[in-house]
C-alpha cells in the first residue's frame, strides 16, 4: 500500500530520481526538494497529489520496464542490500532482522514492510511458511568468519565459524530455504575473510552446499566499496543462479577506485547545508561539538598508537584529511571512533564522523532516517553493506531472471546528492 504522506512519497520518489530530476518534473527549486527531505520545512500536504499525478506514472513505468520481481531480506540489517534491489525494480515479500534497534530503523525507512511478513527469529519460522520469490537476499551474519570476531571468540575460549551455534550455523537456515523455495537467483554477503577462514574449509562447506547440494550455478567476488565511495571496505559477494545464466562480475561497472574522497561526505559546515540536529547546529551547521574527541580519549589513543609503533605493528587510529580514504568503518566505532578520526583546524583534537556523515559513507542516500541513537547508528552502518555496490550487482543479475537480453549500460544512479 502506497502511503498519502507527502513526505513518504518523496522518498519513495528519490529511490529512483535524483534530487534534480525530481525538482525539474515538479517545478520547483532543486534546493526546495533538499529542504523537504531534511523536513525544513517539511513538504506541503499538496505535494502527495503532485507525485501522485507527476512521480508515480512515471516510476511505475520504470518498474515494468525492469521487470518487476519479488525478493526476501534476510538478516536485513537496515536494508542496504534491500535499497540496491529495489533500484533494479524489486518488491520485497518477507523480511527477516533480530535486532530490536536495526528493526526500527528499518520500519521508519520501509513502511510498506508493515504489509508483508517480518520474523526476528529466523531459526522459528517454518521455511514453507516463507512467500514465493524470485531472489533471496542474505547478509548472514558474518561476526563467527571476520579477523575481528574470530580474534575475539579465540581469546575467550568460544568456537567460532560453523562451530559457532549462536551466528555460524545461520548460513544453514538461508540453505533451508533455498531447498524449500528454490529462488531463481540468490545474493549473499559477507566479510572478505570467510574465504580463509579455517584454511578455507569453511568457504568449501558452504559452496558444495550452494553448487551440490541444492545445484546452483555460483559465482563469487570480492569487491571493494571503494569503488564508489571513500572506503576500503571489502567483503565477498556469492551469487547464484538456478539455472545456468551468462552471469559474470566482469561485467559490472567499478568506477576507479580513489575517485571518491573522504570531503565528498563530510558535513561542509559552510551554510551550504542545512543543519541537522544533533549532527550539526547552527546557519552554518557546524558539526556538533560532543563529536570531537575528549583530552583523554586523544592522549590515550596517541600513547597507544605510539606503543605499537614501537612493538613494530600497524595498531593505532586512522586519521582522515579532506583527501583521504577511510578504513573500514566497524561496528565497534561507536567505543572510540578510532578507525577514522577526521583532523580539524590546527591545535584543535580531531572528531568522530558523525551518524549521518556515516550513512554517506556507505552510500545511503540522503533521506536515508536515522531514529535511533548514536551508538546504535554506529553499529548499523558499520555492520551495514556499501548501498551502490548492491545496485551496481542487482544491475547485472535481475535482467537474467527472466532470460531477456541484458542492457548493460550502467544508469546514472546517485551516491550522495
Amino acid at each position: 500500500m502506497i502511503s498519502n504522506n507527502s513526505y513518504d512519497l518523496l522518498l519513495k520518489s528519490r529511490d529512483f530520481y535524483t534530487q534534480k530530476e525530481i525538482a525539474e518534473i515538479l517545478d520547483v527549486d532543486v534546493r526546495t526538494v533538499r529542504r523537504w527531505e531534511v523536513r525544513q520545512p517539511s513538504p506541503p500536504t499538496y505535494l502527495a497529489d503532485a507525485i501522485r499525478q507527476r512521480l508515480l506514472p512515471l516510476i511505475d513505468h520504470k518498474s515494468t520496464e525492469k521487470g518487476k520481481f519479488r525478493f526476501i531480506d534476510l538478516f536485513a540489517g537496515i536494508g542496504g542490500i534491500r535499497l540496491g534491489f529495489e533500484a533494479s525494480g524489486g518488491h520485497c515479500v518477507f523480511t527477516s532482522e533480530w535486532n530490536k534497534f536495526a528493526q526500527k530503523t528499518y520500519f521508519e525507512n520501509f513502511p510498506q514492510t508493515m504489509d508483508h511478513l517480518f520474523v526476528g527469529d529466523i531459526t522459528q519460522i517454518d521455511e514453507k511458511d516463507i512467500p514465493d520469490h524470485d531472489v533471496l537476499l542474505a547478509g548472514f551474519p558474518c561476526q563467527p568468519f571476520s579477523i575481528a570476531g574470530v580474534s575475539k571468540k579465540n581469546s575467550l575460549g568460544i568456537p567460532h565459524g560453523f562451530e559457532c551455534t549462536t551466528q555460524g550455523t545461520l548460513f544453514f537456515d538461508v540453505a533451508r530455504i533455498i531447498a524449500e523455495k528454490k529462488p531463481k537467483a540468490f545474493l549473499l554477503e559477507n566479510v572478505k575473510n570467510l574465504l580463509s577462514h579455517d584454511k578455507g574449509k569453511t568457504f568449501e562447506v558452504i559452496m558444495n552446499i550452494l553448487q551440490d547440494e541444492l545445484g546452483y550455478h555460483v559465482h563469487y567476488k570480492v569487491i571493494d566499496g571503494q569503488h564508489f565511495v571513500p572506503q576500503h571496505r571489502e567483503r565477498i559477494l556469492i551469487v547464484g543462479f538456478r539455472d545456468k545464466k551468462d552471469f559474470s562480475f566482469d561485467f559490472l561497472d567499478l568506477p576507479e577506485k580513489g575517485s571518491k574522497r573522504i570531503y565528498s561526505i563530510l558535513h561542509p559546515q559552510d551554510g551550504s547545508e542545512l543543519s541537522e540536529e544533533p549532527y550539526t547546529t547552527g546557519v552554518k551547521a557546524k558539526v556538533n561539538s560532543k563529536y570531537t574527541l575528549s583530552p583523554k580519549l586523544w592522549s590515550y589513543l596517541q600513547a597507544y598508537a605510539e606503543k605499537h609503533k614501537k612493538a613494530g605493528n600497524g595498531f593505532g587510529f586512522g586519521l582522515v584529511e579532506s583527501d583521504s580514504i577511510a578504513r573500514t568503518l566497524s561496528a565497534r566505532y561507536y567505543k572510540d571512533g578510532s578507525e577514522i578520526l577526521v583532523s580539524q583546524e590546527k591545535n584543535k583534537r580531531p572528531r568522530r564522523l558523525t551518524p549521518r556523515e556515516c550513512a554517506r559513507l556507505m552510500g545511503f542516500p540522503s533521506g536515508y532516517k536515522i531514529p535511533v541513537s548514536d551508538t546504535q547508528a554506529y553499529r548499523q552502518f558499520g555492520n551495514s553493506v556499501v548501498v551502490p555496490v548492491m545496485k551496481e550487482v542487482a544491475r547485472i543479475m535481475i535482467p537474467l531472471l527472466e532470460d531477456v537480453e541484458l542492457n548493460y549500460e550502467k544508469e546514472d544512479v546517485p551516491i550522495y546528492v
